[in-house]
């Protein structure tokens, strides 16, 4: 018998037509049907096999499907066979049927069901033991180590006598405040939560019981040779690797377009960047760094030129890191970023934080880190590490992270690696965190094709819905958003043919819909080589009017940043706003009742700015800020204004040059922060700013790249780095409700200060 008490609840899919009619078969059925529900199973019925798909396509918690086959349907419950075989290739289907006649029954079926059930010769308590053993099977077969062992472990109900004190959470129930607690997470998180000294579920720090299988699971599923669970995000994972790999005056091959626990590690290491700068384009989208960059000649001559490298050090680099993907989504060719750093250094790092989803789909082949075989990897190869945010884009708690490894050259021993590790992890981790980590490997091991395909056509839909809505609204001499993507892709009959009209099945399938081609103009990065990065559809970069090819702004435009504003107030969250363009990120999650709504908003937002709707009406919470100032102005005289002050300081010009040049850098990451410790800093304004160099990380957020570097010169007054810094200053001083978010300034009386070195 399933245990009803337990906390997943057991559910059969049942298809048979017509399961009412007084016949023997038809009675024997319902008696199955009752039988299984009195052994705790929930059966949902579905009389006609089209309902039984569509039934088992929405409700992927379906343990068993029972089809039954008689010989005026076989061809119809065969093709349901295959279509559920394509969605779960594990889920036990059972053929019924009154006739003996499996002799007929085509080969190719026979190898996708798991049994027959001959409803009218065998016992009906016999057929529902064989599905519940069937059931059983099947979830020790979807459910992954880890997660296994904690489940089982919180239905003991032990009284424990270790940490966390909450103790199954009973400690909340003896306050009001506790017991609201307890019952909006439910018993099952606290049941969950537990200590280190439960031996029954392993351990983090020395990989073993059920958290070392899990790991050795995630090694199988993501195609590595090793992966470690990390509690602490992506952050944490690049600092664990980088403190593996670098000691003090390693240098160190930064991709500049890294995140800022890059320059955190630089810091704890005491390594010396080397910064590999990326391109932009004309809406200060990141680009990739182009391959020139990346061959053995340009890193010597880029190690040559960084004046932090001494004579007396070694000159030959020891760890490489490029984000892949970008934050506005475009991948490396990875094969080819490896041969070309492979000639200057032995290791590299993949930041993956936004793309841990990429093998699982052949869309992305060739362009993620664990691309390789590691069966055949040659140990003549670089060592190669991703790390990968499971809680960004797959589906995990937050602060959820995995690192991979694929050993090559100058391996890191797993443990020595492990040292590196325990500096940074928990003694008393969240096993909610890796359990669901352990859960996200299992859905991308099972379903990561459908997952991917799913994500990747919801964005296709999207761009293609945006795309012909803009096309159509020029036409009608109007104006609407756009979707930063080719204008035109190429067919299966050679033709050009405009994004908006293609296929789906060739957008979703062909990456050269994706590659950025160097003669196509729409992407706005030159010296792009052909294959070398693609854009990947599930990052969706909505574009607003106003930026020009040249990153001058035309005579009109909508800042970005204000429809950022009038989605929030529609309870529409953006991952990341530029001047002109608003990312969105096509994860698991996403429906087409998701994007619809943001195709709605998008369509709102329009309507108001067109009969420029008072603010008070289109955003409220911006006018409530202060009433004085937009008691009479709509949408459009806000944008109009917001338009003419970032003209006014060339914002997007100054973004794409401040970004496009490297920061003279005086003295390395570790002695900036010495001296932050020793309080050898001072707070200086932009105006008191020329030529200090600046003690802390300015970064602006999101996506969190470096500015400036810590331990890096600021330059003249009026040079590109305090220029534009100035620029953004002098935004938020006319719009202080759309104030930039950058770490390591500090505003005070609506000026920025940034600590510095004292002289």
């Amino acid at each position: 018998m399933i245990d009803v008490k337990n906390p997943f609840e057991v559910k059969i899919l049942l298809s048979y037509d017509p399961i009412e009619e007084d016949t023997a078969a038809a009675r024997a059925v319902r008696i199955l049907k009752k039988d299984l529900e009195i052994e705790g199973s929930k059966v949902i019925v579905a009389e006609h096999l089209a309902d039984a798909k569509a039934i088992f396509h929405s409700d992927p918690s379906i343990q068993a499907v029972m089809l039954g086959v008689e010989c005026t349907h076989c061809q119809n419950t065969y093709q349901a066979v295959e279509d559920i075989r394509k969605l779960n290739k594990r889920v036990p289907i059972f053929l019924m049927s009154s006739k003996n006649f499996a002799s007929d029954i085509p080969t190719h079926i026979l190898e996708q069901v798991s049994d027959f059930i001959w409803i009218l010769e065998d016992t009906l308590d016999f057929i529902s033991g064989r599905i519940q053993s069937a059931i059983r099977r099947y979830r020790k077969s979807i459910l992954p180590p880890m997660f296994k062992a904690l489940a089982k472990f919180a239905k003991v109900h032990e009284y424990s006598w270790h940490t966390p004190g909450h103790t199954g959470g009973t400690a909340f129930l003896k306050t009001a405040a506790g017991r609201d607690f307890f019952n909006f997470f439910g018993e099952q998180v606290f049941r969950s939560d537990l200590s280190i000294s439960v031996g029954e579920l392993g351990s983090m720090l020395d990989h073993s019981g059920p958290i070392g299988e899990s790991e050795k699971y995630m090694a199988e599923v993501f195609n590595s040779t090793r992966s470690y669970h990390i509690t602490n995000g992506t952050s944490t994972s690049n600092r664990v690797v980088l403190m593996a790999s670098l000691t003090r005056n390693d240098i160190c091959l930064c991709d500049r377009n890294c995140h800022k626990s890059v320059e955190h590690a630089m810091t704890l290491t005491g390594a010396v960047p080397t910064y590999l700068v990326p391109t932009r384009n004309q809406y200060g989208i990141i680009g990739p760094i182009l391959p020139e960059n990346l061959t053995s000649s340009a890193i010597k001559e880029a190690i040559k030129n960084n004046p932090l490298v001494k004579e007396n050090m070694d000159h030959t680099p020891k760890h490489a890191i490029i984000t892949n993907s970008t934050y506005d989504g475009l991948c490396y060719q990875t094969a080819w970023v490896k041969d070309l750093l492979k000639e200057s250094v032995a290791r590299i790092h993949f930041d993956e934080a936004w793309y841990g989803y990429a093998h699982f789909n052949p869309i992305y082949h060739n362009r993620y880190a664990m691309t390789f075989d590691p069966a055949n990897y040659n140990a003549d190869e670089p060592t190669i590490f991703a790390t990968q945010s499971t809680h960004k884009l797959l589906a995990a708690f937050s602060q959820a992270s995995m690192i991979h490894i694929l050993d090559g050259k100058n391996a890191i021993s797993h443990e020595r690696f492990n040292e590196s590790l325990m500096m940074h992890s928990s003694t008393s981790p969240f096993y909610a965190i890796i359990a669901s980590n352990d859960i996200s490997s299992a859905m991308m091991d099972a379903h990561g094709k459908d997952l991917t395909d799913d994500a990747i056509r919801e964005a296709i839909y999207f761009r293609k819905t945006v795309a012909r809505i803009n096309d159509e609204m020029k036409k009608s001499g109007t104006w609407f958003f756009n979707v930063w993507q080719p204008e035109t892709v190429t067919n299966k009959k050679g033709e050009k043919v405009r994004f908006f009209e293609a296929d789906d099945e060739l957008l979703a399938t062909n990456p050269d819909c994706w590659v950025l081609h160097p003669e196509d103009a729409w992407h706005g990065f030159s010296g792009i080589e052909e294959s070398y990065a693609m854009l990947d559809p599930i990052k969706v970069s909505v574009t607003t009017p106003g930026v020009m090819p040249d990153s001058s702004l035309a005579d009109w435009g909508i800042p970005a940043t204000l429809l950022t504003a009038y989605l929030d107030s529609k309870g529409i969250v953006v991952e990341k706003t530029t001047d002109f363009t608003c990312l969105f990120l096509f994860s698991f999650g996403v429906t087409k009742g998701k994007w619809g709504t943001l195709l709605n908003a998008l369509f709102e937002f329009k309507k108001a700015y067109d009969h420029n709707v008072e603010l008070k009406l289109s955003l409220p919470r911006i006018y409530e800020a202060d009433p004085k100032r937009y008691s009479k102005m709509g949408l459009r005289d806000l944008s109009n204004e917001m338009f003419k002050k970032m003209k006014e300081l060339q914002m997007t010009k100054a973004l794409s040059q401040a970004f496009s040049e490297l920061p003279k850098p005086i003295i390395t990451p570790v002695e900036a922060y010495e001296k932050l410790v020793k309080n050898e800093v001072e707070s200086l304004s932009l105006n008191e700013m020329a030529g200090k160099t600046v003690a802390t990380g300015v970064v602006p957020y999101p996506p969190g790249i470096p500015l400036l570097m810590p331990g890096e010169n600021a330059g003249d007054s009026d040079g590109i780095f305090l220029h534009y810094l100035k620029a953004l200053e002098a935004f938020d001083e006319s719009f202080p409700e759309f104030s930039h978010d950058i770490h390591g300034v500090e505003v005070k009386d609506g000026k920025y200060h940034i600590l510095c070195l004292k002289k």
